[in-house]
């Protein structure tokens, strides 16, 4: 879990060849989920396979599976078997290239059903596949791979978030740990997550939810 707190406010740094001419896309993680080895909700649970391996490696290895009809990014953690999923993520616009960077990333990642109409920032990375093609990541090109300074890496922009709210994971099956609080979200950015645990009536808080200082 401490890995999963530690990566909210760093940033995914990938270079994207933009018309013969390279261009970072960088997004800031805003949401994660802790995956163990023992709980029943991980693939790792489910034993060592061929394409599960990258869970099984050093830490920091990159874990990419296709979930939901697209990409999602994981890193091993310390432990074997033991993984953080980079849940969602909001484009780091505090850079000179950003207008140039956010086109892209709309163009990679249009509106749902519409390939000629931009989605909004806000959606841009709301989702662990949405992240993954806003930046272009792929199961084929990442997968049990190690992260390269000049492909892809994780940066520490020196954000820190002030409280992370800590609640259940989502889409975890009835009877696989379901109810376990190992979903991690940036509180600034809450709004902006998967689902915002604070805008959800039927959750209680300290039951369904804690907001923890950093």
């Amino acid at each position: 879990m401490e890995l999963a707190k530690k990566l909210l406010g760093k940033v995914l740094r990938v270079k994207y060849k933009n018309n013969k001419k390279d261009i970072w896309l960088s997004a800031i993680i805003i949401e994660t989920e802790s995956y163990y080895l023992d709980d029943k909700g991980s693939h790792a649970f489910l034993g060592y396979t061929e394409k599960r391996k990258a869970l099984f490696m050093p830490p920091g290895t990159i874990y990419m599976y296709y979930a939901r009809g697209g990409d999602s990014l994981n890193f091993s953690a310390l432990g074997k078997g033991n993984a953080v999923l980079i849940k969602s993520a909001f484009p780091y616009l505090a850079e000179d290239n950003s207008a140039e960077m956010l086109s892209v990333m709309q163009k990679l990642n249009p509106a749902k059903n519409n390939s000629s109409k931009f989605r909004v920032v806000e959606k841009l990375c709301g989702g662990q596949t949405l992240l993954c093609r806003s930046l272009c990541l792929k199961v084929a090109d990442w997968d049990a791979k190690q992260f390269d300074s000049e492909k892809f890496y994780v940066e520490d922009v020196d954000y820190k978030p002030d409280k992370i709210i800590q609640t259940k994971r989502l889409g975890i099956p009835k009877g696989r740990d379901e109810h376990l609080l190992y979903r991690f979200i940036d509180c600034q950015y809450a709004r902006y997550a998967t689902v915002n645990p604070l805008r959800k009536r039927n959750l209680v808080e300290e039951a369904d939810y804690l907001i923890i200082k950093n």
